[in-house]
């Protein structure tokens, strides 16, 4: 690996330049020069046990042992005695010492000289070093999806101007990499002038985002050029597409999930044009059940009445596929799913129909939610699903089987309620009364009701 500084040196390539591989040689101790240099002495001196070693307080010296010390050479200066041998040191030993200790600062200067000489020649062929640069990028990212194509079995789409879709037995390009071979459910998705607007439900986990997210994949891949992972694709030119997906919140901005979606639906409701491309997920979910159902009935209808854009709508919303009946580019799509031995099945096949089900309960016990709980979400759901409605036709949930209330709790806070007062307030435009006229007001009311049958009839019991 590089260093990180170029003055750290180590970045030129060993046989670039012989000046700097010497120094590099002398750096790392010289081992040939040693070696070559001790078997130069042994031979002058005829002495078979010298031998040259090296440590940080002598530096390099001769090892001489004492029943040698008559054929000591004259040239030799005694540097230390030790209880068996001499250590000796020669002028030629010293100059190459001196040339070590300064060879790695030698080295790194030398290296630092020849980086910069490199960097002003890059420098003065920089505009062709970009283009050159540019063309390798742009024929690697080619020649990768031609490769990818040939190896997956992707078909050339056909773009066309009109706003359609039709993609047979399409398939997510990373999924479909990722998964085993043939493990990947693929799916058509047919859309066009008169059928624009895709309602997708189903189960969890039986993948309506996957559906949708690869519908916008594959546009994305096809009007860059690619080939696309599918039987057949013909594909309407998108000015833009749009995703609204997952869930996440903006803590440093101040912004909850719900606000999140929302801008980001926002911000798709008034960019986007009769050409786009829009999938939404879930919207409306991080909100109350009425106010998401609301929400994302009226963002329905707008992006088919005002927009008129191809829409791929995932949603666990079932009161939304009664849209098919009064919006005529409305179209429900569900994914298959099999039930069996009180287990479910998830297809993951797009087919045509609302779905009935979603199956949280079963999804919740795969998570390992446990068993009481899912039993007691059994109950509850058959309740609602039954239709077990208070007067004010909103549904109500009984308590818990061995559990003996006097009566059941409903989801309301309160009953219906028929009384004078109660019809006055209602006609009251409190836009219309100074803040003293609505106390007098209250005031009268606590007052009337306070006399009323019903109080009394309350204190008494």
């Amino acid at each position: 690996d590089c260093p990180l500084s170029p003055r750290d040196g180590g970045f030129i390539r060993r046989g670039a330049d012989a000046a700097i591989d010497e120094l590099r040689e002398l750096a790392t101790g010289g081992r040939e020069w040693i070696a070559r240099y001790q078997a130069q002495q042994v031979e002058e001196s005829q002495i078979p046990s010298l031998k040259v070693g090296y440590n940080k307080v002598f530096g390099y010296y001769i090892e001489v042992t004492n029943a040698h010390r008559e054929k000591i050479p004259a040239h030799f200066i005694r540097k230390q005695t030790l209880k068996h041998a001499e250590r000796y040191i020669t002028p030629e030993l010293k100059e190459y010492e001196e040339k070590v200790v300064t060879a790695d600062d030698k080295a790194k200067a030398l290296e630092l000289e020849l980086f910069l000489k490199l960097r002003e020649m890059a420098a003065s062929h920089a505009h062709r070093l970009q283009q050159t640069a540019q063309g390798l990028a742009q024929l690697d990212a080619v020649c990768a999806l031609a490769e990818l194509a040939r190896l997956r079995g992707y078909c050339r789409p056909t773009l066309v101007e009109q706003p359609t879709l039709e993609l047979l037995d399409a398939r997510h390009p990373v999924l479909d990499a990722t998964l085993p071979a043939g493990q990947f459910v693929p799916n058509d998705c047919t859309a066009d002038a008169d059928r624009f607007m895709l309602l997708i439900t189903g189960p969890n986990m039986a993948g309506k985002s996957t559906y949708i997210r690869q519908v916008a994949l594959l546009t994305l891949m096809a009007q860059m050029g690619s080939f696309v992972p599918a039987r057949k694709a013909v594909i309407g030119v998108a000015d833009r597409i749009f995703a609204r997906v997952g869930a996440n919140d903006e803590l440093s901005r101040g912004q909850s999930t719900f606000m999140v979606e929302m801008t980001e639906t926002a911000r798709i409701l008034n960019t986007a044009t009769k050409s786009s491309l829009v999938i939404l997920d879930e919207i409306g979910r991080g909100t109350s059940t009425y106010d998401g159902v609301s929400l994302a009935w009226a963002v329905v209808e707008f992006l088919h009445d005002a927009i008129g854009c191809r829409t791929l709508f995932a949603t666990h919303y079932h009161e939304l596929t009664d849209l098919q009946q009064s919006l005529a580019g409305v179209a429900n799509l569900n994914v298959a799913v099999r039930e069996w031995n009180d287990d479910v099945v998830f297809l993951h096949k797009i087919v045509p129909g609302a779905a009935d089900k979603s199956y949280g309960i079963h999804v919740a016990r795969l998570a390992g939610v446990p068993a009481q709980v899912n039993e007691r979400g059994k109950q509850i759901l058959a309740q609602l699903e039954g239709e077990r409605l208070d007067e004010q036709n909103r549904a109500k949930i009984a308590a818990r089987p061995d559990r003996h209330p006097r009566r059941d709790i409903q989801l309301t806070l309160f009953g219906p309620v028929d009384h004078p007062i109660v019809d006055e307030i209602r006609a009251t435009d409190v836009n219309q009364l100074t803040p003293l006229e609505a106390l007098q007001r209250i005031s009268k009311w606590q007052s009337d009701l306070a006399q009323s049958p019903d109080a009394a009839g309350r204190k008494a019991k």
